[in-house]
């Protein structure tokens, strides 16, 4: 009997969670239950008190998971798939509750049998390994896993696969000389992405009422405006972390977004719980150095931004309607930073303006979504046949923004602020220049998802802005 002969006899036990998966199906579970109907958070802590198998059972109960889209560990599955192609014996075993481990043995088809949680029994560590030595004998299995969970399966394994291994695992590794299948370890680009750096460039929106007050040299009040900045940035990663989490199942279909980092299982969710925590301490703690009224509408603003996550992202036009909003709550946080009081042509200004590139946002998703007519995008509460409508309202949005702030030009706030208002005149045709070529763009499918991002990193658009800004400035000196 050769070798490959010799092994093929002796079945194959592999773990799923963090092992054949990168991610853990526990708490994705969680988390689309809680997106699902946030209530339940308040039924967790007694399916928990009930133990472990409890809880994966009542979440397991009330969701569906699509394992097609769930992110394996392409080695490990390729390895898998050849050594079932020669015969041998593959076995899932996991903690993973019966439904979701029998769903991906379906998808699959590579498993001879399934062991799972099932009933009282949580079937990790030493239940899984009584399991496995029920079935096999002690030492009559091979067995890939990944964590301290394993290492008693380990220890009565032949032989051990240890893959992406915590850091238990790889001390465990190391003493036994054992096979290891390692995963990339993260990097800062990952983490990065992560917390969306780019998108902080919004938070700029912050220092408005000071410039507009023609504030530009106060230490105090641009101290402030960098401290409101730290403190939203902060608080906005963490809400684009949470989102993250209640998107899994929607970012891993669709062309880009499956490459963010918990989707990819690049990061795990524990990770972004602990960095979710990191984050919004850093964005309290920034605003304790600002007036209450900042911290105000820095609460407001994550009800709101976590609503959206949550519930408002799903509704037809409450969503963009929201983002509208979200991005003027940036505008009154600076005017919460420093003191200076918001004008009525600012907020009109920026509610009509953002809600046409909010509107840009869900037109480009219409776009680019291939569904048949009569169903809704995935997530959204839109249609293919509303493309249109949708493209006339930002459209109708872009002037209405142009309209208030040709207005706001014959006001009498602006010959009080602006010795020389004349100057300020070309605004509304920039401003209108800016969101019809963001329209045409995107009519042209030229325009990516995110049409502020674009605004900042377009170099056509940097030049009309920073003209806009050098005007503003001259008009108020």
């Amino acid at each position: 009997m050769d070798a490959r002969s010799d092994r093929n006899a002796i079945p194959l036990a592999v773990d799923l969670d963090g092992t054949l998966i990168a991610t853990d199906l526990l708490w994705e579970g969680l988390f689309l239950l809680l997106k699902k109907n946030p209530l339940y958070i308040f039924l967790v802590p007694f399916w928990a008190a009930g133990g472990p198998a409890r809880l994966k059972q009542a979440i397991a109960q009330r969701i569906d998971i699509d394992p097609a889209t769930l992110p394996y560990r392409a080695p490990l599955l390729e390895r898998l798939r050849a050594e079932h192609g020669e015969g041998r014996k593959i076995v899932l075993a996991t903690g993973t509750p019966r439904k979701f481990a029998d769903a991906i043995a379906c998808h699959l088809g590579i498993f001879d049998r399934v062991l799972a949680t099932d009933g009282l029994d949580n079937l990790t560590s030493g239940k899984k390994r009584a399991s496995l030595i029920s079935a096999y004998g002690d030492g009559g299995f091979d067995y890939a896993g990944n964590s301290r969970h394993d290492l008693q399966v380990f220890d009565a394994a032949r032989n051990a696969i240890v893959v992406a291994p915590d850091r238990h695992a790889a001390r465990w590794q190391a003493a036994h000389g054992a096979e290891t299948m390692p995963a990339p370890k993260p990097t800062l680009r990952t983490v990065v992405k992560m917390l969306r750096v780019h998108q902080w460039l919004k938070n700029s929106l912050i220092a408005v009422p000071m410039v507009l007050s023609h504030e530009y040299f106060n230490t105090n009040m641009i101290w402030q405006c960098l401290l409101a900045f730290i403190s939203f940035s902060a608080v906005a990663s963490a809400i684009y972390i949470l989102n993250d989490f209640f998107d899994l199942a929607l970012d891993r279909k669709h062309a880009t977004k499956r490459n963010r980092p918990f989707a990819s299982g690049a990061l795990s969710i524990p990770f972004g719980l602990g960095a979710m925590a990191v984050l919004v301490a850093i964005g309290l703690g920034a605003g304790l150095f600002l007036p209450i009224e900042f911290l105000g509408v820095l609460g407001g603003y994550m009800v709101v931004t976590t609503a959206y996550s949550l519930s408002f992202k799903r509704m037809l036009l409450v969503d963009v309607l929201t983002l509208a909003g979200l991005y003027s709550i940036r505008v009154i946080a600076g005017a919460a930073a420093t003191g200076v009081d918001v004008s009525f042509w600012l907020l009109a200004f920026s509610i009509f303006f953002f809600l046409s590139l909010a509107l840009v946002k869900r037109f480009v998703e219409l776009r680019t979504t291939a569904i048949p007519p009569g169903e809704r995008i995935a997530g959204r509460g839109y249609r293919t046949e509303d493309q249109e409508i949708v493209a006339q309202a930002g459209m109708a949005s872009a002037f209405s923004s142009a309209l208030v702030l040709a207005l706001y030009m014959d006001s009498v706030a602006v010959r009080e602020l602006y010795p020389h208002p004349w100057l300020i005149w070309p605004l509304p045709p920039i401003v209108l220049y800016l969101t019809m070529r963001v329209w045409i763009l995107a009519r042209r499918d030229e325009m990516n998802d995110d049409p502020v991002v674009f605004i900042i990193r377009d170099w056509r658009s940097q030049i009309v802005v920073a003209i806009g800004a050098v005007l503003l400035v001259i008009g108020g000196w």
